[in-house]
């Protein structure tokens, strides 16, 4: 099984409050080195951890980071962004592109790039940040771009397990962040998810299903659509 004991890892979007956690959580379970990458990458504390800047949508910024860090042996896809709204009818095509480019494109090409690294590696993982809006689409354009997500990490990870790379994705509902600062209800702490994430990833486990929004949500997928979505009953 995969262990983060002596791993080098690297993980995107880590000033952010999920980030941060994987950075400290990877760093409390053995972890050797974590790359801790960001636009403008913040200071760590840690002398193990190496602050790294990287754009995500930038090939040039991504070939740059697969150079510098040509030891990773975990990579975290966890950046993304949530768009101004939820709706597709008041979203520009910009803001679309961009939700896309970000939240879907950049973390497989990042993958693509990062696979020739990981599997130098016996054991390696991939993990990918998805969301219980992979499977139940309030969010518009943010719950498209984590549902091609979920099924790129699908077929990454079939295409990465001979290689030796376990694949890893991530559903969860709202984590107490700056980014669900405004959503009501219950939040699942960083420090929580991390530990979850890591626990699958050291038990050979594929998936993360994190908190009971999210598994029911998943055990309603093989019901008929206005079972998910009752509104459209109420819509007749």
């Amino acid at each position: 099984m995969p262990t983060l004991t002596g791993a080098v890892v690297l993980v995107t979007g880590a000033n952010g409050g999920i980030g941060s956690a994987f950075v400290a959580e990877a760093l409390a379970r053995g972890a050797a080195k974590v790359y801790a990458t960001a636009r403008t990458p913040r200071e760590w504390s840690d002398e193990r951890v190496v602050p790294l800047a990287l754009d995500i949508t930038d090939p040039a910024s991504v070939a740059a980071a697969v150079e510098a860090a040509s030891d990773v042996s975990v990579l975290i896809n966890n950046a993304g962004v949530l768009p101004s709204t939820a709706s597709f009818l008041e979203l520009s095509a910009d803001e679309l592109r961009a939700t896309m480019e970000t939240n879907f494109v950049a973390p497989v090409l990042l993958a693509t790039a990062f696979a020739p690294v990981l599997t130098a590696h016996p054991q390696s993982v991939l993990v990918d940040m998805h969301s219980v809006a992979s499977w139940y689409a309030f969010g518009g354009v943010y719950s498209a771009s984590k549902a091609a997500l979920w099924s790129a990490t699908n077929s990454l990870r079939v295409e990465l397990a001979p290689k030796g790379v376990h694949v890893v994705g991530v559903h969860v509902g709202y984590v107490d962040t700056a980014m669900a600062a405004h959503a009501e209800g219950p939040k699942l702490a960083p420090a929580d998810l991390a530990g979850q994430v890591f626990d699958a990833v050291e038990s050979g486990a594929y998936e993360v299903i994190a908190d009971e929004l999210t598994a029911s949500v998943k055990g309603a997928l093989s019901a008929p659509v206005e079972a998910l979505y009752p509104e459209l009953s109420a819509s007749r």
